[in-house]
């Protein structure tokens, strides 16, 4: 018994050592952007794996290169309050849990902004405890290190907005022809639109649900005034 005590504490401690010497540098991301991210490395791989040739769209531009309407179509659909809270929004983990012990299938994001930038940069999209403990580690360290505007200027820039389409200045050039500073409102909300489901969810997509998410974003974004004083 005590032999295999033993074991376990020494697995433990060589898997703490081991995260310790991985772990991100995050406090660095105040200085430098990052020159790949966890997602873009899995999309490559799996097209490697495939054997097709992958397409990356990703062109890096400033938060002041990016359209103001387009901060206020993503911040109105993934994190409404991403400027008055310190990283989770508590209340919408609640109401995850709740639909999810309902039997809804069609499951609300409880993440913020904050979290998925974090699990964008460095982890992956799996649902496992340990991930999940991950993301909320670095989800503190991001909130710590960097300002609001950087957060969200990091994640508008490696957000996916279709198969192989990352940040705003590529998404906006792709779809719409035209540099992301340039975005209208519409055009903002569609891609915002397309956050949830980049695959099947974007400006190229024929489904009318897409299209009648992105009207709603295009409602909600007339409501929150208050958001042009924030961004």
């Amino acid at each position: 018994m005590q032999g295999a005590g033993a074991a376990v504490a020494a697995t433990c401690f060589v898997t703490v050592v081991y995260q310790a010497i991985i772990w991100p540098n995050v406090a660095r991301l105040g200085r430098t952007n990052p020159e790949s991210t966890a997602f873009i490395d899995s999309y490559l791989a799996r097209r490697d794996d495939s054997g097709k040739r992958a397409r990356l769209l990703w062109t890096w531009v400033p938060y002041d290169s990016i359209s103001p309407n387009l901060k206020r179509a993503v911040l109105v659909a993934e994190d409404i309050n991403f400027f008055s809270h310190s990283g989770f929004e508590f209340a919408e983990v609640r109401l995850a849990i709740r639909d999810a012990l309902a039997g809804n299938r069609d499951l609300r994001g409880a993440s913020t902004i904050s979290q998925q930038l974090a699990k964008n940069l460095w982890l992956s999209p799996s649902r496992n405890p340990l991930r999940k403990i991950k993301e909320a580690l670095l989800t503190r360290q991001l909130e710590r290190h960097l300002s609001k505007r950087r957060i969200l200027e990091i994640y508008l820039n490696i957000a996916e907005f279709g198969p192989g389409v990352y940040g705003a200045e590529a998404a906006a050039r792709y779809y719409f022809g035209m540099p992301a500073a340039e975005l209208n409102e519409l055009e903002a909300a569609q891609l915002a639109a397309a956050l949830p489901r980049p695959a099947r969810w974007n400006p190229l997509s024929d489904s009318e649900s897409y299209r009648r998410y992105a009207a709603r974003i295009v409602e909600r974004m007339d409501k929150a005034q208050f958001l042009w004083r924030r961004i």
